[in-house]
């Protein structure tokens, strides 16, 4: 279950960190928002990657072999980034109506195989 958990986690953890660094280029097609002085998006932005960091730590707390977790670090931050790639593909495609190509394709699929060395014994 440990296992789970983190996983679960880190996905939510990164649909938070998405939104803080690539949310506000949507939200710059609003008037409102657009008229925003910089440092407001920055802390808009950190505001939003405050719940990045509430998932992230205990994602990788319960996750680490160290806590009695399941994954080694290594393990961990492959998931994660792996995960982030996923949650930024979904959301450039539902946000920003981007399309995946070819090359895209093959980049998962190499992601895919850095998953399975890394949990080769």
């Amino acid at each position: 279950m440990r296992g789970l958990y983190t996983v679960l986690l880190l996905i939510c953890s990164n649909v938070f960190m998405t939104l803080a660094w690539y949310g506000h280029l949507k939200m710059s097609e609003f008037s409102w928002f657009k008229a925003l002085p910089l440092i407001a998006v920055i802390a808009l932005s950190w505001a939003v990657a405050f719940f990045e960091y509430c998932l992230q730590v205990p994602a990788n707390r319960i996750g680490f072999e160290g806590n009695g977790g399941p994954f080694s670090l290594v393990q961990l931050k492959v998931i994660q980034e792996v995960i982030t790639l996923v949650v930024f593909a979904l959301f450039s495609v539902v946000a920003f109506h981007t399309h995946l190509r070819w090359n895209h394709v093959v980049a998962a699929l190499l992601l895919v195989a850095a998953v399975y060395f890394v949990f080769r014994q």
